[in-house]
């Protein structure tokens, strides 16, 4: 008798798709990015970035957020493996960044690179956000200049 059929589906042997493709999704502040990993052929050494169909030194100008960008590929070792696509939305650069940040490192962490990723702090959410301003005060914290006399 086999016990196949009564094990949960959770508990059943995960089967490797043999897909060339990775997808995960990254949150940052109010951004939202969804990443895919394509990995390339053995002969091809030649990576592209992709960030809602413009290249990365089009769409992110600044050198810190494509410095960013990459950290986890520079990490890992797996600059020039794969080829990257990125759909992002909502928030500014910084935040779009740091989810595509998070998104790449979601990715490799599924090919089992979590190892090198996790010591980083690269599979972390970064959960900071605006803070809110309160009422009474021009700003979330600054208070109104005290007069003594």
């Amino acid at each position: 008798m086999s016990l196949l059929p009564l094990l949960r589906p959770s508990a059943l042997p995960l089967t490797r798709s043999f897909s060339t493709s990775i997808t995960a999704i990254g949150r940052r502040k109010t951004s939202q990015a969804k990443v895919t990993l394509t990995k390339l052929p053995e002969q091809e050494f030649w990576s592209e970035i992709r960030v809602n169909g413009k290249g990365m030194e089009d769409y992110f100008v600044r050198i810190s957020d494509r410095d960013t960008l990459i950290s986890p590929l520079l990490k890992s070792s797996t600059l020039g493996l794969y080829s990257i696509t990125a759909s992002t939305r909502g928030g500014g650069t910084t935040g779009q960044v740091g989810a595509i940040r998070l998104g790449i490192a979601r990715c490799l962490e599924k090919e089992g690179y979590r190892g090198d990723l996790k010591g980083e702090g690269f599979l972390t959410r970064d959960g900071r956000r605006v803070e809110r301003k309160k009422p009474g005060k021009p700003k979330a914290r600054a208070s109104k200049q005290w007069v003594k006399r």
